[in-house]
């Protein structure tokens, strides 16, 4: 049977605090040739409100960064702490609740659900955080016309165009209105047209929204429009440059 998220058991939000802070993050997987150290003792502090950009060759382990951070994987070691929760101390139902209400997540790949519309593919995490359905369907609006797609509540992906699919992603993401925004490579599987729409829009909702986006990219342009950009070397995030 599945476990209903536990949201009564996330702590409030510390307005005054970072949005984002990491201390002696570590994670190893086994391979072929022995223990593999992905993370060695990663910190890491973001400010609200700010857009974050990591850099770093392919197998550096930005994605395995990225899902722990979302709380998709548990560190080995160390701490995350998101809106002033201590996100891997937490029980996987409470886990689950978290990450349903404080953290948004788009891939390079947009993962919409093919047999739903726009509106119903961007009222999913919130009808799954116990959100009424018409409320639900009123919030996933707005969002879709945040993203420039009023016109298309009711186009199901196929009916989509690659970026405005990903836009749907977007809207998907900011609906719950999360604390943290993480986005592995969210342009790269677009052309470059709508590529840059995309990188215009995620930097224009980060600053009209004041939500805090972490964003892995290869992308020099998206790159720039971020607050700071840092590029993980060796399991570590150093400086770009």
């Amino acid at each position: 049977m599945k476990p209903e998220l536990q949201l009564e058991r996330i702590e409030p939000v510390q307005a005054d605090g970072p949005a984002l802070l990491v201390s002696g993050l570590m994670k190893a997987y086994d391979a072929p040739g022995g223990r593999l150290e992905v993370l060695r003792g990663l910190d890491l502090e973001v400010r609200r409100g700010t857009i974050l950009a990591i850099l770093g060759v392919s197998g550096a382990g930005k994605s395995t960064l990225l899902n722990v951070l979302g709380t998709l994987d548990r560190p080995d070691a160390g701490s995350v702490v998101v809106a002033g929760t201590r996100v891997d101390d937490l029980e996987e139902s409470a886990l689950a609740g978290f990450r349903a209400r404080r953290i948004g997540f788009v891939f390079q790949f947009h993962h919409l659900l093919p047999e739903f519309t726009a509106e119903e593919n961007v009222m999913m995490p919130l009808l799954i955080a116990g959100v009424a359905p018409e409320d639900a369907r009123a919030r996933s609006r707005r969002a879709l016309t945040s993203v420039g797609l009023e016109q298309r509540w009711e186009h199901r992906p196929s009916e989509l165009s690659g970026g405005e699919a990903q836009r749907v992603a977007v809207a998907r993401a900011l609906v719950p209105e999360p604390e943290l925004v993480l986005a592995d490579e969210p342009s790269g599987n677009l052309d470059p047209a709508a590529a840059h729409q995309l990188q215009d829009l995620i930097a224009t909702l980060a600053r009209e929204k004041h939500q805090t986006f972490v964003i892995v990219t290869h992308n020099d342009r998206l790159a720039s429009l971020a607050d700071r950009v840092l590029t993980l070397e060796s399991g570590r995030l150093v400086a770009a440059g």
